[in-house]
């Protein structure tokens, strides 16, 4: 365990990388933002009873069938069994996910069921780290397995937490590569050399290792950050504006970016955050109209015309869970680091055009994989049960509770548009709204006494000429899309702010090579096409609404066929 004096010496050094700039953003705790009945809280819901549901024995048998140990419970089956694709693949998501259900709901038996899972696990460590052994993900499995150990520990309260981690990391270290290894596509099979690690995602790992060294003062965490920083090939050209994610991996190489924004605030070093900040700018580049990207999980080049080409047949088009978990992530960081609203608006497109709209996980381990933006779409499940999109839509709901606000200090950031109440410093905001289906938001103010601070309010890119009205009166002030708008004014308890976003609709079209095959969007959402389209359709058709046409967005699909784009007169 790290004493005080270390402790605060790696606090010291995480943020040195600011010295004089302004601070970063922070992050609220998961207790300190509750929300509303609706969507988000539903998928919330669902996605922890199922976790709080799963056997611990059938959890805990790959890991024991690997050690050689007595192995109770029934296997789980598809990916996660200890002779699948990728065994125990999630378990380290769930207990992560299921710290930060905790943290949101101090839920008793959930911080008894984490702390049943980390004992359950340390017990099955030991030096020799079999479980890696003929394993096609040894850094994957170690990356989730130290996330789910670091967020049991800070989040739950786990005093055996960091004590495994440090097993764990012994046990690992033999099987991980020199430095971070290039995805490669080569299926690895069993009677093959796994040193290769060609399908493993070694260079995703800093991002943890980095919280782990902050979290435990273990300077071997900092050291295998660095170690797996995947400089020359990514970062290096990425921070000098070269685009080399074309034929990379999609959702790793956009995780990856979280590992290249901790390493810019931990290290100081500026090239991470232009990496961060470039490479998350090519993506934007070639995302869909709902802020997926990765058509068949690859970048593909840009000019190339690609994207609209993989309509007519790619059903694969993005990894929803895992591909919104990275982008929560990595907009969160930059947001956080830069206080550009933008990266709250592609937060926003992603939320509600993908995440939100995934089938829910169930029980016998089907999990919604990919977004289908063919012209004859479906949602579906994945033929493998347990996928990695199992492991991360759980997260990815628990975020739902960090990702609406941020503070830096007294101020209060409103980043997502969401039925929601928050509490920062002895003070509690209540939104209230029906936003995106609404241009209405209202924000009430409760505090224990008078003070001077700031409010920001996002204000999307996309809306034209909105209003706020502060304490019943308009308020004068230009409001700019694409930009946060400050509120300053002593506040007290009863003070309201009502904000008006009007939605236009807009069609953006899939890429420069298919003008005349586009999205229809109103404020963040795209309306999607249900049933039958219409032939010879035009642009006004569209954006006046055609009586022919049953739109309706991503959420409220269920399992009717749907067009994501729509093909109009040139």
């Amino acid at each position: 365990m790290m004493t005080r004096r270390e402790l605060l010496g790696a606090a010291a050094v995480a943020c040195t990388g600011f010295g004089a700039t302004r601070q970063v953003l922070q992050q609220l705790d998961y207790g300190q933002v509750q929300i509303d009945p609706g969507p988000l809280q539903t998928q919330f819901e669902q996605t922890h009873a199922l976790l709080m549901s799963l056997d611990e024995d059938s959890l805990l048998r790959p890991f024991r069938i690997r050690e050689g140990m007595p192995a109770p419970g029934r296997d789980l089956g598809g990916w996660y069994d200890a002779d699948g694709f990728a065994p125990a693949c999630t378990f380290g998501q769930w207990v992560s996910a299921l710290a930060r259900y905790y943290a949101a709901t101090h839920d008793s038996a959930t911080r008894q069921k984490v702390a049943r899972l980390v004992r359950a696990y340390a017990a099955t460590v030991e030096p020799g780290g079999k479980v890696y052994i003929h394993n096609r993900f040894p850094a994957y499995l170690y990356d989730k397995t130290v996330c789910g150990l670091i967020d049991a520990h800070q989040f739950a309260g786990d005093p055996l937490a960091l004590p495994t981690l440090r097993r764990a990391t012994d046990a690992a270290l033999p099987y991980l590569p020199p430095k971070a290894m290039p995805h490669r596509d080569t299926p690895v099979l069993h009677h093959e050399d796994f040193t290769e690690h060609c399908w493993d995602e070694s260079y995703t790992l800093p991002e943890n290792q980095f919280i782990a060294w902050q979290r435990t003062g273990d300077p071997r965490h900092r050291a295998l950050a660095q170690r797996f920083l995947f400089n020359d090939e990514y970062f290096d050209p990425l921070s000098r504006n070269e685009n080399v994610l074309p034929g990379r991996h999609a959702y790793s190489h956009v995780n990856c970016l979280s590992s290249a924004a901790m390493a810019y605030l931990v290290l100081g070093d500026d090239k991470y955050l232009r990496a961060a900040r470039n490479g998350f700018g090519f993506v934007q580049a070639q995302s869909f109209a709902t802020g997926g990207w990765g058509p068949d999980e690859h970048f593909v080049p840009p000019g190339s015309g690609k994207l609209g080409d993989s309509l007519a047949s790619q059903h694969a088009s993005f990894e929803t869970p895992c591909g919104a978990y990275g982008h929560f992530k990595i907009t969160r960081y930059l947001l956080r680091i830069t206080r550009d609203s933008r990266y709250g608006d592609s937060m926003e497109r992603v939320l509600y055009n993908t995440v939100l709209g995934a089938k829910p996980l169930q029980p016998d381990g089907r999990a919604f994989y990919y977004s289908d933006y063919t012209f004859q779409g479906r949602k579906t499940y994945h033929p493998d049960k347990w996928p990695c999109c199992s492991g991360t839509l759980p997260q990815v709901a628990a975020d739902y509770r960090v990702s609406p606000y941020l503070r830096d200090k007294d101020d209060l950031y409103v980043n997502l548009y969401i039925p929601s109440s928050v509490k920062w410093n002895g003070r509690s905001l209540r939104q209230t709204t029906a936003y995106p289906a609404s241009d209405s938001i209202r924000l009430a103010l409760t505090t224990p006494s008078p003070a001077t601070f700031s409010i920001f309010l996002r204000i999307p890119e996309w809306t034209r000429s909105p209003r706020v009205t502060v304490g019943g009166a308009p308020d004068s002030r230009a409001l700019t899309p694409g930009a946060f708008a400050e509120i300053r004014r002593e506040w007290k308890t009863g003070d309201r702010i009502e904000l008006e976003l009007p939605r236009p609709r807009r069609l953006e079209p899939v890429d420069a090579q298919h003008p005349n095959v586009v999205a229809l969007l109103e404020g963040p959402l795209v309306l999607m096409a249900v049933g039958g389209v219409p032939s010879q359709l035009t642009r006004a058709d569209l954006l006046r609404g055609n009586a022919a046409l049953t739109l309706k967005p991503f959420a409220q699909i269920q399992d009717e066929p749907y067009s994501t784009y729509i093909r109009v007169a040139s």
